[in-house]
């Protein structure tokens, strides 16, 4: 078994597209020993020709993965330096129509699927000087939007999940920072059917997530001008309401 001892590490979740992609190939140019996981490799297999790059399939909803990916990680590093858990998936709740089945399997990705990452991550982020735990969240958190009980509620549970979390991982060194990005131009994104202001492409949502980082903050949300028009939203729920609500 080998360890990684000249470079910094770290694992990335819901690596195979998106902010997940792009976050891997930012990492690899800062020089960083990237493991990155997804069910699949997707457009992860451009990138395996870079030795520093690690790829481990991972189904985060599937709790009995959890000590195999960790020994995956184990043979090339006993310690993660930082981890950025970004797996996720949405659907939309039609209340004419309720697929209430879909509520667990969105919490079951979101929120228990980050769960069970942490669990992979953390002994191993507890032997690193200086470790950072990094979740993604979401701004639908920040405001009620039509058809996203299931989405919005998950990313409502990972917040709280990484507040507390940075509560008890005081004494271990460990800082936990919740991203709550806006609209992003992903696979995701694209079957949507609604206006979704400011929207940005992944390399730039990376970029920002990247740079923000650096300072260890315990939340960062973007675009600001989204977080603004979110906070009038909650000083001005009725208005909110009105202007959101689907039409009959």
């Amino acid at each position: 078994m080998g360890d990684v001892q000249q470079k910094l590490t770290i694992w990335i979740t819901g690596a195979s597209s998106g902010i997940g992609y792009a976050l891997v190939e930012r990492y690899l140019a800062r020089d960083y020993q990237v493991f990155a996981s997804a069910r699949s490799e997707g457009k992860l297999s451009e990138l395996q020709a870079n030795p520093a790059l690690t790829f481990i399939p991972y189904d985060v909803t599937d709790a009995s993965q959890i000590d195999h990916v960790r020994a995956l990680i184990q043979q090339q590093t006993q310690h993660l330096d930082c981890v950025i858990l970004n797996a996720g998936n949405c659907e939309y709740l039609d209340p004419q129509h309720p697929d209430w089945e879909m509520m667990k399997r969105i919490m079951s990705v979101n929120y228990f699927g980050l769960v069970n990452c942490v669990a992979v991550s953390l002994p191993l982020l507890k032997k690193a000087q200086s470790a950072h735990l990094v979740g993604i969240s979401s701004q639908a958190v920040q405001a009620a939007f039509t058809q996203a009980e299931a989405y919005g509620a998950s990313k409502a549970a990972v917040r709280y999940f990484l507040s507390s979390l940075r509560v008890d991982l005081q004494s271990s060194n460990i800082d936990v920072t919740c991203v709550l990005p806006g609209f992003v131009d992903t696979p995701l994104t694209q079957k949507n059917t609604f206006s979704m202001p400011f929207l940005m492409s992944p390399e730039d949502a990376a970029a920002r997530i990247e740079s923000a980082l650096m300072k260890r903050p315990y939340e960062y949300a973007f675009p600001k001008r989204l977080s603004a028009m979110l906070w009038l939203a909650r000083c001005f729920p009725k208005r909110w309401i009105a202007m959101t609500a689907p039409k009959q």
